[in-house]
């Protein structure tokens, strides 16, 4: 069952005007715990877009498997290297304690797009190019059938019926947590979803409540998130308090963050927003920096003025 907590953060203008703080409610994080690695096996695949390709996952290691209801849940999948010696489903901590680095499993992070419970059914999406990385490749080829191993899952968002309004935007990378969320928004609810692919062929169907769109943006030939961010600054800000959700590669999440904090004052308990990948970086790369730049864009942006 998911728990909430209450806090107050005085805006701006509240605090000019009256020491009466506002209240709104988050989701209270769940206390960390070790990574779990359980076992699945691919089911099948499917082509979604010319550049996604979902693959779901099944099986008796899903028996036990179960989610806690937040729209952004991730799992961990592991690659072993070639040449590893061990079966799926694999102890990662028993293989780093008995094998060298060069033969330890890579981990992939991704979405979970959704989660049947009766059919016992895990569907995860996949952007695709060609040869290009580890997960996008070995998706393009996986047959029913295959063993997997994986950690999780986790997470940490849902749209929450006591926002006054919901703002959505990512790239194609985040399109999957898009989506899922948006299928769970509460009835009536004010949203604004962006979501930036690279031309009309990898636009998906996306089932949403009533009065729930999404604005997609092509991007072409500009750089990944510039359509995005000017989308977000162009907005009309509807009245009450937002619940945003914005990831996808990392340039861009950080200037629409700086946007969202320091020109709009939006309290960080009502943000999830982070980078999922970075231009010019691998995955490993990528996370092998990401702390750092996380607390670099704090440093920049966290500064006296910003809202709680």
């Amino acid at each position: 069952m998911r728990r909430y907590v209450r806090r107050t953060h005085p805006s701006s203008d509240e605090r000019a005007r009256t020491s009466k703080p506002r209240e709104y409610l988050v989701a209270e994080r769940p206390a960390r715990q070790g990574p779990k690695a359980q076992g699945a096996q691919v089911v099948r695949t499917e082509q979604i877009t010319p550049h996604m390709v979902r693959v779901v996952l099944g099986g008796e290691g899903l028996a036990d498997f179960s989610l806690d209801g937040f729209t952004d849940h991730y799992i961990k999948l592991c690659f072993a290297p070639e040449g590893a010696d061990y079966a799926h489903p694999f102890d990662i901590a028993a293989i780093r304690e008995s094998h060298p680095r060069e033969l330890w499993p890579t981990t992939r992070t991704y979405t979970i797009r959704s989660w049947d419970p009766v059919a016992r059914e895990m569907a995860v999406d996949f952007v695709v190019h060609g040869d290009e990385g580890l997960a996008g490749p070995w998706a393009q080829r996986a047959q029913a059938g295959e063993q997997v191993t994986f950690l999780g899952p986790g997470g940490g968002y849902a749209p929450q019926a006591s926002a006054g309004w919901h703002l959505l935007a990512g790239d194609e990378s985040a399109l999957p947590a898009i989506a899922a969320s948006l299928e769970q928004m509460p009835a009536g609810a004010l949203v604004h979803a962006f979501v930036e692919v690279p031309d009309a062929s990898e636009e998906q169907k996306i089932v949403t409540p009533d009065g729930v769109a999404v604005t997609w943006l092509h991007r072409g030939d500009r750089p990944v998130g510039e359509l995005l961010t000017a989308a977000v600054k162009g907005l009309d800000f509807p009245e009450g308090e937002v619940q945003a959700f914005v990831h996808g590669e990392a340039g861009f999440v950080k200037e629409i963050r700086r946007y969202l904090r320091v020109e709009r004052q939006i309290p960080l308990a009502q943000l999830s927003i982070s980078g999922y990948w970075r231009l010019g970086q691998n995955d490993d790369a990528w996370r092998a920096v990401k702390r750092e730049w996380n607390e670099q864009v704090e440093r920049e942006q966290e500064g006296p003025g910003a809202a709680a």
